[in-house]
């Protein structure tokens, strides 16, 4: 694993211009969410959105804090992929939060507040209500 560690960041083919396309044809909820984390607009802390991890494109990721925010449409419910993917970035040392688009339209100041205690290590331990899946930090 360890030398699958050091590729996470590694350009995979197409995965580039794959995060490029999300950027042009975000969701408005990634639309809404992005305009309250760029430009270090949440406590100072920097968030790029749709990047390339292994064989995945995150919607955001803070990555001082390893930290992966992402948003998530009906489609996703009871997603086996979605955990695959999950315990892939947390086995990388990246902390994964989802949210539904609907509670990005509905609550964005519930979902920002939320990322923020994240963020600040007020919330650290796995939780299915937040739907929070922290790093696998037991190898480092």
């Amino acid at each position: 694993m360890a030398g699958d560690q050091q590729d996470i960041t590694k350009r995979r083919p197409g995965k580039t211009d794959q995060a490029r396309a999300l950027r042009q044809n975000e969701t408005e909820a990634e639309f809404r969410l992005w305009s309250d984390l760029r430009n270090r607009q949440l406590n100072g802390h920097r968030f790029s959105r749709q990047v390339p991890l292994g064989a995945y494109v995150a919607d955001f990721v803070c990555r001082e804090r390893r930290l992966i925010v992402e948003l998530d449409g009906s489609q996703h419910a009871e997603s086996m992929a979605d955990e695959v993917r999950t315990r892939w970035l947390n086995d990388h040392g990246y902390s994964v939060l989802r949210s539904w688009n609907d509670e990005v339209l509905k609550e964005r100041r519930a979902v920002l507040e939320t990322i923020l205690a994240v963020l600040e290590g007020r919330i650290f331990a796995r939780c299915e209500t937040l739907r929070f899946s922290p790093a696998d930090r037991g190898e480092r």
